[in-house]
């Protein structure tokens, strides 16, 4: 388990991380999202001590990084995949990782093939591309079998079989009971893999919520048709949901379309139709930050639109 709790980190007159405090817990797959400049990567370096935090804490369970007796064992991460010697082979970088934990050398052939690097284990890493590296800085994290794992923009440089393969992977390690957090700029990748979401803007906390309960949050609502409207919207709004009429139809927001479905049901009321109105994680994320967005992009004047 991960736990931060009232993390801040100024850089003189400027606050990077503003009083963060979440648990990421074990057993799923919990996303970091934020705009760029938001603080996620400095938080990551915080809960790893290579950033000294200006105060708060950020813990591994229950204790700092620097504290724990034996860190590769019990925590992996990946956060930048530049970080290897260039002039060294693949086997060899994480030869000497294993070396200096303890770990016995069949552990390093078996996060190669893991990862997919066995047939190139022999090659210089300065001869890998983008995509190979970020396998190499896996099987790193990986390494040490680990019940605690960070990735920092994992996918970039994958392959749509890597990609495809590392979601099967986030997917499985916290089927095994595993802490996964994981940062990503991708969408899709996030509401594709991740049970949980934190999402930062300016280094503040702007959510931290289930997928689900992200979902029944922030979706368009749900559209409902029934046989007798009357009864039914005062059911739903005694039980907290928002209702209004559209189109000859109810749209719920508040609750989650099982939910809606029950209450209909006790009522004895007919449902037409109980359709939620999906909106994307890519939708949800830009109206958590829209003010905590430093840099936002502008339109092509139109002069220049009919130009082009």
């Amino acid at each position: 388990m991960i736990h931060v709790h009232n993390l801040t980190k100024r850089y003189g007159a400027t606050t990077v991380v503003d009083g963060l405090t979440f648990t990421v817990a074990p057993g799923r797959v919990t996303g970091f999202l934020g705009p760029n400049g938001a603080g996620k990567s400095t938080t990551m370096r915080m809960i790893l001590g290579l950033t000294s935090p200006t105060s708060g804490t950020a813990t591994i369970n229950g204790r700092r990084y620097r504290t724990l007796p034996a860190p590769l064992r019990e925590v992996g991460a990946l956060l930048d995949p530049e970080a290897a010697h260039p002039g060294r082979t693949a086997r060899a970088h994480l030869l000497w990782q294993a070396r200096g934990a303890g770990l016995p050398r069949r552990r390093v052939d078996e996060v190669l093939e893991l990862v997919g690097l066995a047939a190139v284990a022999h090659q210089r890493i300065g001869s890998f591309s983008l995509g190979m590296r970020q396998r190499l800085g896996i099987a790193s994290a990986l390494l040490g079998d680990p019940a605690v794992l960070l990735f920092d923009e994992p996918v970039n440089g994958l392959d749509p079989e890597g990609i495809r393969w590392f979601r099967g992977l986030l997917s499985q390690l916290a089927a095994e009971g595993r802490t996964v957090l994981v940062s990503s700029h991708l969408m899709h990748e996030i509401q594709t893999v991740a049970d949980h979401v934190i999402v930062i803007g300016r280094g503040r906390l702007l959510a931290d919520m289930s997928m689900a309960e992200l979902a029944a949050r922030y979706t368009g609502g749900i559209r409902v048709v029934a046989s007798d409207t009357t009864p039914l919207t005062a059911a739903l709004v005694s039980a907290g949901a928002e209702v209004r009429s559209a189109d000859g139809a109810l749209l719920v927001s508040g609750l989650e379309a099982a939910h809606v479905g029950e209450i209909a049901l006790r009522c004895g009321i007919a449902l037409r139709e109980l359709t939620p109105q999906h909106t994307s994680l890519e939708e949800v994320f830009m109206e958590l930050t829209a003010a905590a967005t430093p840099h936002r992009s502008g339109s092509i004047p139109a002069s220049e639109r009919s130009q082009a």
